[in-house]
């Protein structure tokens, strides 16, 4: 699984990318659930530091496989960023 991006709130991770996986469904989706679950035990700990308030706190995933157009943008500090359908559908499953 590798990072490829933080805007906001928002981790965008990809698998499968330079070199093509067979099972990046299942790598990416056992990355979501180990993130679910680090997620579940931190809030925990920050509930018993900051008040029973805390545990408001949610995370949402958003998973789609598909094709992709990668590339790096230039300006400040080049950055490798994801475009197309299945990045703006995945970004739409995590926002709902």
């Amino acid at each position: 699984v590798f990072k490829v991006e933080t805007v906001g709130d928002c981790y965008v991770a990809v698998c499968g990318l330079p070199e093509k996986r067979d099972d990046h469904c299942l790598v990416m989706a056992r990355f979501a659930t180990a993130c679910l679950s680090a997620f579940k035990i931190c809030v925990a700990d920050l509930e018993i530091e900051l008040g029973p308030g805390t545990a408001d706190l949610k995370l949402r995933s958003g998973i789609h496989s598909g094709p992709v157009t990668a590339g790096v943008l230039r300006g400040e500090r080049g950055r490798f960023q994801l475009f197309g359908d299945t990045v703006n559908t995945a970004a739409r499953m995590e926002s709902t």
